[in-house]
């Protein structure tokens, strides 16, 4: 029979199983390990004087009280009497992957968001960030204290934490991480991760984490020694694939939708960000999916709040998001990669991998439209159909990006698009993505043109892991023609990819942030570009290198008039009737302009097109400011 846990407040959850605080001298241990004979409990105590605790067995499930435990308290779990190791739902690996759990206290941390309800995601405009990377100090206190830059300088609605849960060594993006309970240990822990969470809703901005629910990492990873953890019947390209539908599935099942309800509930988590969920492998009736977006849904119900699911896949399977009442999963939203390839393929021509699948603006127009660009026809690139559609969903379903952690560090050299397209054209990116009808994202540094790369890296303690990721990344890169891999276990490659915060007060650097403020701003406050909601028709004008962006809410219209000829261009454009006010010009001198004088502060369209004059990948947003033209006179 599984351990029940005693609830502690009006959560309508907590954890049954790993260590329970009961009071200030008792802890209760609880494991699932139905491959373990016997299980102990190894306290480590002060001056070495370990204790060795039996757990009762019941069924598959191991469990005692322990009389002399508390917070703070320091363990293993000893496997038939002889493997000492951390417990599975451990929720602190103080010593990193392979030392001792500790026991945690979630009802211990002060919080202060009282109040905090969440935001509807179509507020959000997320900050993706690299919590070792974003600030000198490289912890969640260090990513707090940066907080009223990202909220007073830029705007930002929402920050999105790349994974934290333990990974080894100290460098790493995340995705190899072992212990998905315990928040890293060089980034603060628990406490720190809990401090970034509170202050983020004090300010009123909303806290998403990417977790991963696809494969845990190779290296300190114990699960397989409790349980069926991982699959005989899949695998990932990036190791085991977790066990969902197999002998033992419902408890690894329970073991993830517990570690997403953990995450909104003990960490006040507003959204999660399900990795590669394309990785997940589940044939059940019910998809492993459906049953953690409703677990999720139920239990922000209970806490009052607002609580989002996210997920990124490369398969354009709508199922994700359709409701469960046909037939899908009821996820909130996911990442579109083909708005991101249609629009860097377009900006920057390249044609090598998945972009060999993309054609300049009618692609790009498309996903403005319509969201997916493969609906199920043929992709070069993957030489089969592909894809569903997406029409019909509310744009507020789809994630727009320019650059995210993937993009950038998926690339050999780990190139940002600022090294890769002229400065006009990083304003023009950023007006699509900010203006645009879907959610956007913004990656760390974007918003000032941050030109250091953004590489891959890892620490892995194992220096035979260390030498087939070392491998690995040379035969992904093959076929993209890329033949110069930094080594990620080198320390040089994780420092090359730091931010250099001090640019964004420079030159142009400085510019482009005010362009990514103002931006923000007009989508916050213009009813016509504001959110998801809307009408929005993306018209793609190849002959002249132009894409017409038609938004309207109610009474209000605006037009984005972007601009991706490196020339300076005079088109004759059928625009739709009315006087046009402009809002905004990339090209103004305050956002890093070299020439005024092409600038239009407004216009009337009639019947007959207009002619209008550009900078080289200039973005101009007018406003109607008249429902209806009058003829003259």
């Amino acid at each position: 029979m599984r351990p029940e846990a005693p609830e502690r407040g009006r959560r309508g959850w907590s954890l049954k199983l790993g260590a329970t605080v009961l009071d200030a001298a008792h802890v209760r241990f609880a494991v699932w390990a139905p491959r373990a004979e016997t299980v102990e409990v190894r306290l480590l105590l002060t001056g070495g004087r370990d204790r060795v605790l039996p757990l009762r067995r019941s069924g598959e499930f191991f469990a005692a009280d322990c009389e002399g435990a508390g917070s703070g308290s320091d363990y293993f779990l000893r496997l038939n009497g002889r493997r000492d190791l951390p417990d599975p739902l451990s929720r602190y690996q103080p010593h990193g992957i392979h030392g001792p759990s500790r026991v945690i206290d979630p009802a211990a941390f002060g919080w202060r968001d009282h109040g905090w309800r969440g935001l509807p995601l179509e507020d959000y405009v997320i900050y993706e960030l690299h919590v070792g990377l974003f600030s000198p100090e490289g912890t969640f206190d260090g990513a707090t204290c940066r907080l009223d830059y990202l909220q007073e300088e830029l705007g930002v609605t929402a920050i999105e934490l790349m994974p934290v849960a333990q990974f080894p060594g100290s460098r790493s993006w995340g995705y190899d991480g072992v212990h998905p309970y315990a928040p890293q240990n060089s980034y603060g822990g628990p406490e720190g991760l809990k401090r970034l969470v509170d202050a983020c809703h004090r300010r009123g901005m909303a806290v998403v984490l990417d977790v991963v629910y696809n494969h845990l990492g190779p290296e300190g990873n114990y699960l397989a020694e409790f349980g069926p953890y991982f699959s005989e019947r899949y695998r990932t390209p990036w190791g085991e694939a977790i066990n969902y539908d197999w002998r033992g599935a419902d408890e690894v099942r329970r073991y993830f939708i517990d570690n997403a309800l953990y995450w909104i509930t003990e960490y006040h988590l507003d959204c999660l960000r399900l990795d590669a969920v394309h990785g997940i492998f589940d044939n059940s009736a019910r998809h492993i999916l459906q049953d953690l977006a409703s677990a999720v849904h139920e239990q922000a119900s209970v806490l009052g709040r607002a609580v989002n699911v996210i997920a990124e896949s490369d398969l354009n399977d709508v199922r994700l998001i359709d409701p469960p009442s046909r037939c899908g999963f009821g996820l909130d939203a996911q990442w579109n990669d083909d708005w991101h390839h249609s629009l860097h393929s377009t900006l920057t021509a390249e044609r090598q991998g998945y972009y060999a699948d993309f054609r300049g603006l009618a692609h790009l127009a498309h996903a403005i439209n319509h969201g997916f660009v493969y609906e199920g026809q043929r992709s070069a690139f993957r030489g089969r159909r592909f894809g569903s559609s997406s029409r019909g969903h509310s744009p507020c379903k789809l994630i727009a990006f320019a650059q995210n952690h993937d993009q950038v560090g998926n690339r050999a050299e780990g190139e940002r698009l600022s090294a890769l397209v002229p400065f006009e054209a990083l304003k023009l990116a950023a007006g699509l993505v900010l203006l645009g009808p879907n959610v956007p994202l913004l990656f760390m540094g974007e918003e000032y043109g941050e030109t250091n790369p953004f590489l891959f890296f890892t620490s892995f303690l194992d220096e035979a892991l260390g030498e087939a990721v070392r491998e690995g990344r040379l035969a992904e890169f093959a076929r993209f023609g890329w033949e110069r891999v930094p080594d990620p276990q080198m320390p040089e490659t994780y420092e090359r990819s730091r931010p250099d915060w001090s640019r964004r007060l420079e030159g142009d650097h400085a510019k482009l942030l005010a362009l990514y403020r103002r931006l923000i701003e007009l989508r916050r406050r213009t009813p016509a570009l504001a959110g998801c909601r809307g009408n929005v028709e993306a018209t793609a004008m190849p002959e002249e290198r132009l894409l017409m962006i038609d938004r309207a809410r109610g009474e209000e219209r605006c037009l984005i008039l972007a601009s991706f000829d490196d020339s300076p261009t005079t088109p004759h454009l059928p625009l739709p009737r009315g006087v046009w006010r402009c809002l905004l010009d990339t090209s103004w001198e305050e956002f890093g302009g070299r020439d005024r004088m092409w600038a239009h502060d407004s216009f009337r369209a009639e019947a007959e097109p207009v002619r209008l004059r550009f900078n080289p990948f200039a973005l101009h947003v007018y406003a109607r400011s008249q429902i209806r033209s009058q003829t003259p006179g």
